[in-house]
């Protein structure tokens, strides 16, 4: 119940204080990229309960959209893409998915359906955990995660990476950080992402 106050008190003060910057952010991305300004695909908080996640779109527009993201579709991140990746200015529209009891702060990154149906033991396991948009290991595991991915060229290699080396070892860290959270190690991993966010080059 604390968690779920905190979520929502954060998410509305921080609309309030983005709201011009944000604006400004998706006029330059119009005019940069056009539309669509927004990404929003299913995601699943829990199994069995997918949900709707909102992003600013970072890649240019091919469907059937399928997987994650890996060296196969490197080529669409567009320049102001990869920008807004690097400073995770991308997920500023996830807290509407957090005002919404979606996702929250700190949790597991939301996963695809795919992943939860092919992996029920253990994503029964990670997501008593509402799903957030950070947490442990994004933190400690993220950067490891993205040079794997870079490396595969086809979307069966990404694929198979992903599942043979990421799944698993996210699932072991978010599965301690649940074991182990507070209401203070939620906003110390807050604080730790927004400080790494802004360490991060051009």
């Amino acid at each position: 119940m604390m968690r779920r106050a905190l979520d929502i008190v954060l998410s509305l003060l921080l609309m309030a204080v983005l709201a011009l910057p944000f604006a400004a952010l998706c006029l330059w991305l119009l005019l940069r990229e056009g539309r669509p300004l927004f990404y929003v695909a299913e995601r699943m908080k829990a199994p069995g309960r997918p949900f709707l996640l909102w992003k600013l779109r970072t890649m240019s527009v091919v469907a059937p959209e399928q997987g994650v993201s890996g060296g196969n579709k490197a080529s669409r991140i567009t320049a102001t893409g990869a920008f807004l990746r690097r400073k995770r200015l991308d997920e500023i529209p996830q807290l509407w998915n957090i005002l919404k009891g979606d996702i929250s702060f700190v949790g597991p990154r939301p996963p695809l359906r795919l992943y939860v149906e092919r992996f029920p033991e253990i994503y029964a396991e990670v997501l008593r955990d509402k799903p957030g948009v950070t947490g442990l290991a994004t933190l400690i595991f993220h950067r490891h995660e993205e040079k794997l991915l870079a490396a595969c060229r086809t979307a069966e290699e990404t694929d198979a990476v992903y599942c043979r080396r990421c799944i698993p070892r996210k699932a072991r860290i978010d599965i301690l950080y649940q074991r182990r959270r507070t209401i203070c190690s939620d906003l110390g991993l807050m604080l730790e992402t927004v400080f790494h966010a802004a360490s991060l080059r051009r």
